[in-house]
């Protein structure tokens, strides 16, 4: 299968995400509800940013890190789910399967925060720091899935595949890789602050949302940090903090990602989340519309086909001035430099009617282009009147 035909399918990414959660919550027990739904919905973001990326640009890494972060977690999650069911078919597995891929499965997140945005490292150092993450991780899989005795996240079960004799020597690097993976999330989220920091021009906002956001991730990483030092994470409240606390760290991402794709062309991609917002929000105010007039029809005359047709009739007249409504709210609120410049056109063209001075003129249109285009350098010829 080729990139582009691949590139065409990424819409799956979201939808088997959402399956996924929607399987977990059937499989889990009752008490696993609260902020796995804050976790399922962060992760749903992240296929969706990966869909829309994928979908414009197939051969990119960091479209498909992005789907991969959404499907293989919320796949993960109905592994825990299962692996939970002692005496089901297969749950022993899935268990097993689930507490090895789990924690170090978050290695790509940290190469995202590597990649993102151009989809190479920043230099050959940040180069190694990818690589070293992604051997840690490997060595640390590795570890927890030989480790004998009760597996992570199901102590109900052995480990089918256990080494006995390799036991003390697998816990501790099972032990120390934590401390190194943490190490190496730390040098994942100083990877984006240093870009920005080096990035010029739309490059330099593109990069500030998301070193923004790596700082607030590494603000919620030590305060997660300090709550495992000093309190039990693992019941009551803490336990609800501290999932929240990674909760929002994980969502600082996407939604970078999507303000820079959003405020600043990333990816090219914005004219389709422009029309998947107008169209997405005209829908919903004309369906409302609709069934708020033909609720209010039916209750003054009944019934009718006179009432559905009226109602029909008046949503079908407010299509184009709530399309419009609907875009200029769209442009003003995530597209500014495009709602400006149409501002600042439409003020040039009133001015332009009733201006007579043709050095004011040629002011103006020089100042119109410069805040408009916003070129290095503006000049303005006119053709001298022929003799």
């Amino acid at each position: 299968m080729t990139w582009e035909r691949a590139g065409r399918h990424a819409w799956l990414a979201p939808v088997l995400t959402a399956a996924f959660s929607v399987a977990y919550h059937v499989i889990a027990p009752p008490e696993s509800e609260g902020v796995d739904v804050l976790f399922e919905l962060t992760f749903v973001a992240y296929a969706t940013v990966g869909a829309l990326i994928v979908s414009r640009h197939p051969r990119h890494p960091v479209g498909w890190l992005f789907c991969a972060v959404g499907v293989v977690t919320a796949a993960d999650g109905v592994l825990y789910a299962y692996g939970n069911r002692p005496g089901e078919p297969g749950a022993s597995a899935a268990a097993w399967v689930s507490a090895w891929s789990s924690e170090p499965g978050f290695v790509v997140i940290v190469l995202l925060l590597l990649l993102f945005p151009t989809g190479h490292f920043a230099s050959r150092r940040w180069r190694l720091a990818g690589q070293a993450a992604v051997g840690v991780a490997c060595v640390w899989a590795l570890a927890i899935a030989f480790d004998p005795g009760p597996l992570r996240g199901a102590e109900a079960t052995a480990n089918p595949l256990g080494i006995e004799a390799a036991g003390p020597v697998l816990e501790a690097i099972a032990g120390f890789g934590v401390v190194l993976f943490l190490l190496t999330l730390v040098v994942g989220v100083a990877g984006p602050i240093a870009r920005f920091r080096r990035a010029r021009g739309e490059e330099r906002q593109q990069t500030k949302w998301l070193a923004l956001a790596a700082g607030g991730m590494l603000a919620l990483l030590s305060i997660e940090v300090a709550l495992v030092l000093t309190v039990n994470t693992d019941e009551g409240i803490w336990d609800f903090v501290s999932a929240l606390v990674i909760c929002l760290g994980i969502a600082a991402f996407p939604v970078a990602a999507g303000m820079a794709i959003l405020r600043h062309r990333l990816y090219d991609i914005d004219v389709v989340i422009n029309r998947a917002l107008v169209y997405g929000g005209l829908t919903a105010m004309l369906g409302a519309t609709y069934l708020a007039v033909v609720l209010l029809a039916g209750l003054a005359v009944g019934e009718s086909d006179v009432a559905i047709a009226g109602s029909t009739l008046a949503v079908a007249a407010m299509f184009r001035p709530a399309r419009a409504r609907i875009q200029a709210a769209v442009d003003r609120r995530f597209y500014r430099r495009r709602y400006d410049a149409a501002r600042t056109l439409e003020r040039f063209s009133a001015r332009l009617r009733d201006e007579l001075d043709l050095e004011a003129l040629g002011a103006d249109l020089r100042a119109v282009v410069d805040e408009t285009v916003q070129p290095a350098h503006v000049s303005l010829w006119l053709r001298g009147e022929p003799r």
